[in-house]
């Protein structure tokens, strides 16, 4: 054994392993400056560009929030004006299912139709989790959806909200989301509050401030943990006491 190898062993004997971060650190600096000898090309480096603007600079990141009742009923009541039967379908149908936005534009004619009648309840497959959830069609969404069907039909198309491009069959997530930003803005409201989500909250954040059920809430959005319903309705220690006041024993 050479000397420098007895060396080397010594030391590993009475000091441990030697640091392995000091020579991955050694190991790229030679490999920045083009090997040992320096005679191989250098390893690029990707500059930092300095005036890049962030991708969320000026946007504001967080949940949306959930409509009220009375902008519920001012933004129907200017589709129903303008005469918008298929907005009109997706808007009360959005406020019914509180499905997200993948399941919405996917969904089919004979997931909400029977022989021609809009059902009063249907039950589809989430794409994000894989799990089947119900949810009930209102009377004012049947009557949305019966208004649109005969248009609909003259499509021939299977999906409920078909989009008019001929590379997709259905309308996109990008499209529901400007139809929502559309709406708001129509009403007044500032749209960077709001978006698909808002859609998908109403109706629960609803149903939880008049019962303060989170499992009913929780099987409405199909949800897996409970933990992500507490979330997703933004619920805080105040609002458990509003609840917790209402009842006097």
């Amino acid at each position: 054994m050479s000397a420098s190898r007895q060396q080397r062993s010594v030391a590993i004997t009475f000091l441990g392993e030697p640091n392995c971060s000091v020579s991955i650190n050694r190991a790229l600096a030679i490999e920045r400056r083009g090997g040992r000898d320096g005679g191989g090309p250098p390893m690029p480096v990707r500059p930092v560009d300095r005036g890049q603007r962030p991708w969320n600079k000026g946007l504001l990141i967080g949940q949306k929030r959930p409509l009220e009742p009375k902008h519920i009923w001012s933004i129907r009541v200017r589709l129903e004006i303008a005469k918008s039967r298929r907005d009109l379908a997706i808007f009360n149908l959005a406020i019914d299912s509180k499905l997200r936005a993948c399941d919405l534009v996917r969904l089919r004619l004979d997931d909400i139709c029977t022989g021609g009648k809009v059902r009063h309840r249907t039950t589809i497959v989430q794409q994000k989790t894989g799990r089947p959830v119900q949810f009930e069609i209102t009377e004012q969404s049947r009557t949305s959806i019966e208004a649109w069907l005969p248009m609909l039909r003259a499509t021939g198309s299977r999906y409920l909200f078909p989009s008019r491009l001929h590379a997709s069959p259905h309308i996109s997530i990008r499209q529901y989301a400007r139809l929502v930003h559309r709406w708001v803005e129509s009403i007044g409201l500032e749209s960077a509050f709001y978006g698909t989500h808002s859609m998908r909250r109403t109706k629960a954040a609803q149903i939880y401030r008049k019962t303060g059920n989170l499992r009913a809430v929780q099987l409405l959005l199909g949800h897996t943990k409970l933990e992500s319903t507490v979330r997703y309705l933004g619920i805080e220690v105040d609002d458990a006491l509003n609840i917790a006041e209402q009842i006097e024993l």
